[in-house]
C-alpha cells in the first residue's frame, strides 16, 4: 500500500488536471480525485489491480464524467454566463510550480462547456493528456471506434469556436500587462489599442454579484465598460496574475479578492477577456492570496 501511496502522490497534479479538464472546478476535481484514492484502496485489497496509474487515471476520469454529468443541468439553470473556476498563481510564481490544472487555459475550458460531457472527456483525456482511444473507451463505456469518432466530432467544434490565441507566452504576458495598465488608469484609448474589434468579455456573478447577464461585444463597449467599471471603484486594487497559465490580473477591495481576469491574446491584440465574480469560485484563490501575504 506504501508503494501505491507513493505512486498516488507522484500522479495526484496530473489526476487533478485531468478531473479540472472534464469538470471546470479545481474543488470538484479534488474530490474526485480524493474519492478515487479511497477506491483504490478497497481495490488494491481486493487483488483487482496490476497498473495502479493506468487504474487511477480511469476511475478519476470515470467519477469526474459523473459529476460533469450532474453538473449539466445546474449550469443550465445558471443565472448568466457560467464560467470555470479559475486556476490562480502570482505573476511572479516560479514556473516548476505550475501544475497540469494550470496548462487547461480557460477559453478553452469555456469551449469545452459547449460540448456533450462524453465529448468533452474524450477531447480532454485525447488532446491534453495523450490517452489512447482503447483507455477512452473504458472511461466513457463505448467502443474505442466510437471514442475515436467523438473525439473527432469535438475536436472540430473546439476549432470552430475557440478564439485564437498566442502560443508565445511572453508576448501574451506582455499584451496582459499592458492591458492591465490601460485599466487601471480608466485609459479608453490606450485599451483600444490593445482590444480586437471583436473582442467578447464575459463576467461571471452566477446572480450572487452584480455582472453583466450578457457578454460585452466589440472594442469600444468592452474598453467602455471597463473604464465605466474603474471610474466607479476607483480604490479597487489592480495586481498582475497568472490565470489558467495566461497573464492576466486579479481585482483586489480592501485585500478581498472580488474579481479574476483572464486575458486572451491573438497576434497581439485582447480578442477575449473571461472575468470570474462569483465569491464560490474565487474562495480558493484568495485563500492562496491570504496565506502568501501572511
Amino acid at each position: 500500500m506504501r508503494a501505491a501511496e507513493t505512486e498516488f502522490l507522484r500522479e495526484r497534479p496530473r489526476l487533478v488536471g485531468i478531473a479540472y479538464g472534464i469538470i471546470g472546478d479545481v474543488g470538484e476535481a479534488e474530490d474526485v480525485v480524493q474519492e478515487a484514492w479511497l477506491r483504490l484502496g478497497k481495490a488494491l485489497a481486493a487483488g483487482e489491480i496490476d497498473d495502479v496509474t493506468g487504474w487511477l487515471v480511469v476511475a478519476t476520469s470515470r467519477l469526474a464524467l459523473d459529476v460533469m454529468r450532474s453538473a449539466r443541468k445546474r449550469r443550465e439553470d445558471y443565472v448568466g454566463p457560467w464560467l470555470p473556476e479559475p486556476v490562480v498563481r502570482a505573476a511572479d510564481e516560479p514556473e516548476e510550480r505550475v501544475t497540469l490544472a494550470d496548462s487547461v487555459n480557460m477559453a478553452m475550458l469555456v469551449v469545452l462547456e459547449t460540448l456533450s460531457p462524453a465529448e468533452r472527456t474524450a477531447f480532454v483525456l485525447h488532446e491534453v493528456f495523450g490517452l489512447p482511444f482503447a483507455e477512452i473507451a473504458e472511461v466513457v463505456g463505448r467502443s474505442a471506434a466510437s471514442v475515436r469518432q467523438l473525439a473527432s466530432r469535438a475536436r472540430r467544434h473546439v476549432r470552430e469556436r475557440s478564439p485564437r490565441f498566442d502560443a508565445d507566452p511572453v508576448r501574451q504576458r506582455e499584451v496582459a500587462s499592458a492591458f492591465l495598465a490601460a485599466c487601471e488608469g480608466g485609459d479608453i484609448t490606450a485599451m483600444l489599442r490593445l482590444l480586437d474589434p471583436d473582442v467578447v468579455l464575459t463576467s461571471d456573478g452566477g446572480g450572487v454579484v452584480r455582472a453583466a447577464r450578457r457578454p460585452v461585444i466589440g472594442a469600444d463597449r468592452v474598453a467602455r465598460f471597463l473604464a465605466g467599471i474603474r471610474a466607479k471603484l476607483p480604490d479597487r486594487e489592480l495586481r498582475p496574475a497568472v490565470v489558467n497559465g495566461a497573464g492576466g490580473f486579479l481585482m483586489l477591495d480592501d485585500g478581498r479578492l472580488v474579481g479574476a481576469y483572464a486575458i486572451t491574446v491573438a497576434d497581439g491584440l485582447v480578442t477575449a477577456i473571461d472575468v470570474v465574480l462569483h465569491p464560490t469560485k474565487l474562495a480558493r484563490a484568495s485563500a492562496l492570496i491570504t496565506n502568501k501575504e501572511n
